[in-house]
């Protein structure tokens, strides 16, 4: 019964990846456009590849059904067309941005503003599904930390890329990604942690209870796939970054990219079909 749960919200599964590899990835190319100095190519190319998870994110909202089946999470309709708004309005200021990006001006501002829009999407997201304020800011706070992954991780795999056809290219920028991506793997597993012993979710489950029971097979999945393995990886592709061995280092977050999509998918399975946050 629990993987025919999840299997029957999968459109807010995809509704989640998507969302998260578009916010996600336009916010490592707002932190490279402010910390670093990235090549004007990779950050075209990854704000391209933001608009794109946003068009399709986009065309997943549409398709959403009105709420989750079968799990107890209770979808308030009032926030669709605002989350519709915010996603849309995303879209349009990424796309500008890659034009500017194009032209060679960094436009801060605007990338900004385009970042302030996905944080938005995912605002009125956890407000139409949280079930109330009380549980929408803890589900906020899982949808920013599951976007940050997942959306950051892609960018730094293509900023590793960047490295194997420029091999002038100065180290620090992957550094500064793969310490980003490891301290969010950090807050993660410690927000696991609190998720676990406070029992957070609309299910309400007992603390730890999530543990054992029908759920604990993708409950342990999602620690041990989704939050640890990727984090001890996160720290060798740091270390191999420092000793400027780029192609392990982008082999190395290759790997990431697999299991933190597949940590993803666990938590918002989880949510969606168990109303249980991990």
């Amino acid at each position: 019964m629990p993987a025919e749960r999840i299997a029957e919200n999968l459109a807010f599964i995809n509704w989640t990846v998507l969302t998260g590899l578009a916010v996600g990835s336009y916010g490592a190319v707002v932190l490279a456009r402010l910390r670093t100095e990235s090549t004007r190519g990779f950050l075209a190319f990854t704000a391209v590849c933001s608009l794109v998870f946003g068009l399709l994110a986009f065309a997943s909202d549409l398709a959403l059904p009105a709420s989750p089946g079968g799990s107890g999470v209770a979808a308030d309709p009032a926030w669709v067309l605002p989350r519709r708004a915010a996603l849309g309005a995303f879209c349009g200021l990424v796309a500008i941005g890659v034009v500017t990006l194009a032209r060679g001006r960094r436009a801060a501002p605007l990338a900004l503003a385009g970042l302030a829009a996905g944080v938005a999407v995912l605002a009125f997201g956890a407000l139409g599904w949280g079930d109330g304020l009380l549980n929408a800011v803890p589900l906020l706070v899982q949808l920013c930390a599951l976007t940050a992954a997942i959306g950051g991780v892609f960018a730094a795999m293509i900023l590793g890329h960047w490295y194997l056809v420029t091999p002038r290219l100065n180290e620090r920028p992957l550094i500064l990604f793969a310490r980003a991506l490891t301290a969010v793997l950090a807050l993660q597993v410690a927000l696991f942690v609190v998720w676990v012993a406070t029992g957070a979710g609309p299910a309400g489950a007992a603390p730890f209870a999530v543990l054992v029971g029908p759920w604990a097979l993708f409950v342990w999945l999602r620690l041990l796939v989704g939050l640890v393995f990727p984090l001890i990886v996160s720290w060798a592709a740091i270390q191999t970054a420092r000793s400027r061995s780029m192609e392990s280092a982008t082999g190395l977050l290759y790997i990431n990219v697999g299991s933190i999509a597949a940590g993803t998918i666990l938590a918002a399975g989880l949510y969606f079909g168990a109303g249980l946050l991990v």
